[in-house]
């Protein structure tokens, strides 16, 4: 009930313009959140124009035949991991997000593969012309996972290419402007014109609804 009560008093901060960091800072402290809270309600609350901007950028499924798509790996690959775990919230702004919080300390596992098949999948699916993957330089074995994705790429005749970049969120939207980008990175996604959630239509698509989602209370 609290985590509600915080939703709906961050929500009401931020559709009258205050800065999402002053209002979560006075929430948070006002209802003595922990971090874990804390960093939910920052990816999961959001001003009524800000949602509806970013739902206006959402490209459909159907729009992607031959677009160039640019992905941002790890935000990519962990939540489709979250998603076979059943770790994730939708989003007010319709982004499909992770519960985890693992980036930093990100290890491939035994769900790294399957993740990655099924990103791959679902860019077959939608019949992409060219997809850039961008993985964080700073992360442990991005250049091993790199050279996975490169051979998925040739495996499923995708054209495409890989890059390490020390800044991939300024890398990416360095790159935005000529690009669909797959991401639910809030900063990345304000500066795209198209965007679309790879996580989200594989959690609708190729697997299983009606396990349903883990929901906050």
């Amino acid at each position: 009930m609290t985590l509600k009560k915080a939703q709906e008093d961050l929500r009401y901060l931020l559709d009258r313009g205050y800065k999402k960091r002053v209002a979560l800072d006075f929430v948070a402290n006002h209802y003595r959140l922990k971090r874990k809270d804390r960093n939910y309600l920052a990816r999961y609350v959001f001003s009524k124009s800000t949602i509806k901007n970013r739902k206006e950028k959402l490209a459909s499924p159907e729009s992607l035949r031959g677009s160039r798509i640019l992905l941002d790996g790890y935000n990519v690959l962990i939540t489709v991991e979250s998603v076979l775990q059943g770790d994730f919230f939708i989003a007010q702004d319709g982004f499909l997000r992770d519960s985890r919080g693992v980036f930093g300390k990100y290890k491939m596992n035994d769900k790294t593969f399957k993740a990655l098949r099924l990103v791959f999948k679902t860019l077959k699916i939608l019949k992409v012309g060219f997809v850039k993957f961008y993985f964080d330089k700073n992360v442990s074995f991005s250049g091993e996972l790199a050279s996975i994705v490169k051979k998925l790429l040739k495996g499923y005749g995708i054209p495409g290419e890989v890059e390490l970049s020390p800044h991939v969120d300024y890398s990416i939207k360095g790159e935005a402007e000529n690009f669909v980008v797959a991401t639910s990175d809030s900063a990345i996604i304000d500066r795209a014109k198209r965007v679309f959630d790879i996580p989200s239509f594989i959690w609708k698509y190729l697997i299983d609804g009606s396990r349903g989602l883990k929901k906050k209370e």
